[in-house]
């Protein structure tokens, strides 16, 4: 039994190429500094005394930036390549988070928190075409998966060290945050070879590409699938921390092994789960999957009473639907992408992501002042099974395609 174990994980993990382990040890630098952002509305309104409108208003700016960034990092990919993009975009952030614990007005810091947030995010389109061009089709999906276990980690260590370091200065935050982004540019340059920006035919690639991603029908409607479909995600990170304290009564301690738990079982299940799932099925019948048991965690605070158990057996299944769904959302976009256009789709599924966390604690907030939480868990229920419908959709609109195409072909 050990030994099949063992052989399991080995399987999971083999076959990747180096620069995708690479390109997972700098994410992980990267991430493990990551521990600005879940303190940031404290800092505001406790260290700088700002009112809560002005830190919300500040961290809608950060989520403005980031849509920003996402598009220009796009653009920028598709027309020089990801390489020096990645490098310059952790340099120059991490020099805005060293600049930003030196900012105190309210002004000042909604203009360097926008900057900040283009400077980060235009690194995400860049991350997503390096992931795809360091793996063959066959792996492609356990590469971003292996993207994703090294966030899932350096968000789990960072988070820790953050809290203590919070407890001593904030500003220390800003400056290990900093300094990680730096560290991280400097392993890339260390560790990868700059590519060249390479011109690959659309004609090479099996469906045929839109010159742009913004023209594609088919991936216009995934995307505001998407944007569904995240908003209810983000919840787990917004309204439900404040669920469990509030109307559950759970202490800090307890909401934040919940919330460790999201992370720890995508560390030792996904790569696993996503070997054996790999190729085996169309990626959008796991995205359906997913994003219906999705809701079905969800409706779990509304059908169970108040305990503790409830809420382990709802993070477990959330943490599933993300497993089953996250990654494959990947295979499909890129799987819509050639050399040319790869950053413009992947910006675009980045500002899908980056407008779902603006619009998740504005409509989450809403829905509990008008019917309480057990509004919210039945809408988010709702939503995400609806939106199942909407990815399974989208497949058989792939099927009847290729069932056209092979009856066409079949004609003399």
């Amino acid at each position: 039994m050990l030994d099949h174990t063992i052989r399991l994980y080995k399987d999971a993990y083999s076959g990747l190429s180096k620069e995708s382990w690479y390109l997972s040890l700098v994410m992980f630098v990267n991430r493990s500094g990551t521990m600005v952002l879940p303190f940031m509305t404290i800092y505001f309104t406790q260290q700088l005394k700002f009112s809560i409108v002005q830190a919300g208003i500040v961290m809608a700016l950060y989520g403005a930036g980031s849509i920003v960034g996402a598009f220009i990092g796009g653009k920028i990919t598709d027309r020089y390549g990801f390489y020096y993009l990645q490098v310059g975009a952790l340099i120059s952030g991490g020099i805005m988070f060293i600049s930003l614990s030196f900012l105190e007005t309210f002004i000042s810091l909604s203009i360097g928190t926008f900057i900040l947030s283009m400077c980060n995010e235009s690194f995400r389109p860049a991350n997503s075409t390096a992931i795809a061009h360091y793996s063959t089709e066959k792996v492609r999906t356990r590469s971003y998966s292996l993207n994703r276990l090294a966030i899932n980690l350096g968000w789990s260590f960072g988070g820790a060290l953050g809290g203590l370091l919070a407890s001593v200065n904030y500003n220390l935050l800003f400056y290990v945050d900093g300094c990680s982004n730096i560290l991280a540019a400097m392993l890339l340059l260390k560790l990868l070879k700059p590519v060249q920006k390479q011109k690959i035919s659309a004609s090479l690639n099996k469906i045929p590409i839109p010159v742009s991603a913004y023209k594609d029908k088919k991936y216009l409607f995934f995307i505001l699938l998407t944007i569904l479909f995240a908003s209810c995600f983000f919840q787990l990170f917004t309204m439900q921390p404040v669920f469990f304290k509030t109307e559950w009564h759970f202490n800090e301690q307890f909401i934040g092994l919940l919330m460790a738990l999201n992370g720890i079982l995508i560390v030792l299940m996904e790569m696993v789960l996503i070997h054996k799932l790999e190729g085996r099925r169309p990626s959008l019948i796991f995205v359906t999957a997913g994003v219906f048991l999705a809701g079905i965690g969800f409706s779990l605070f509304n059908i169970f009473p108040a305990a503790a158990w409830v809420a382990i057996l709802s993070v477990c299944v959330i943490t599933l639907a993300e497993m089953l769904s996250m990654p494959f959302m990947n295979t499909f976009w890129i799987s819509r992408t050639n050399e040319q256009n790869r950053g413009e789709y992947a910006a675009l599924y980045t500002i899908a992501w980056s407008f779902a966390q603006v619009l998740a604690p504005i409509y989450g907030a809403v829905l509990i002042q008008k019917g309480g939480y057990s509004l919210l868990w039945w809408v988010l229920c709702g939503v995400c099974i609806f939106t199942s419908f909407g990815y399974y959709a989208l497949h058989k609109l792939d099927f009847l395609r290729e069932w056209k195409l092979r009856l066409s072909a079949a004609r003399p």
